[in-house]
């Protein structure tokens, strides 16, 4: 009976401690829940699949938007005081998670909130339209939507 209790303690510690631990979000992303989890800038319920966006803090606290313009203006416009770590975006094309700040970019997209911009890894980017970096078009949705 006695080393039940042990083991049950025991047992309960491992949970406990467990539990504590911190995601890594810089080698894995969040999940999204399609159709479920709201944008945090729009609102809108996050459900087309090629232009979901994540972005992690340094707390590793978790954003979710539904096109890469709503996080480039809600950071601009309305949080400015957060620093952003990690954003993931998915790959218009391989449809799989790949980092948002190294991502190419190509417009002329239809996007949910209409900034027009897909993502690429650099490999899946179409070598026929112009690419463009992260830092370019967060200079070029800022500007038109000032």
């Amino acid at each position: 009976m006695r080393y039940i209790n042990i083991f049950f303690y025991v047992l309960v510690l491992f949970i406990f401690f467990n539990g504590c631990q911190k995601e890594d979000y810089s080698k894995t992303p969040p999940k999204m829940h399609w159709d479920r989890d709201l944008c945090e800038r729009c609102k809108m319920a996050i459900s087309e699949r090629d232009f979901g966006v994540i972005a992690v803090d340094k707390n590793n606290k978790v954003y979710k938007f539904d096109d890469i313009g709503c996080l480039i203006l809600w950071q601009k416009q309305e949080h400015p005081e957060i620093f952003i770590k990690k954003i993931w975006i998915k790959d218009k094309k391989s449809k799989t998670w790949i980092d948002g700040l190294n991502a190419v970019y190509v417009g002329g997209y239809k996007t949910p909130m209409d900034y027009g911009f897909a993502a690429f890894s650099k490999e899946n980017a179409p070598k026929d339209k112009k690419h463009y970096s992260f830092i370019e078009i967060k200079e070029i949705i800022i500007n038109k939507n000032r």
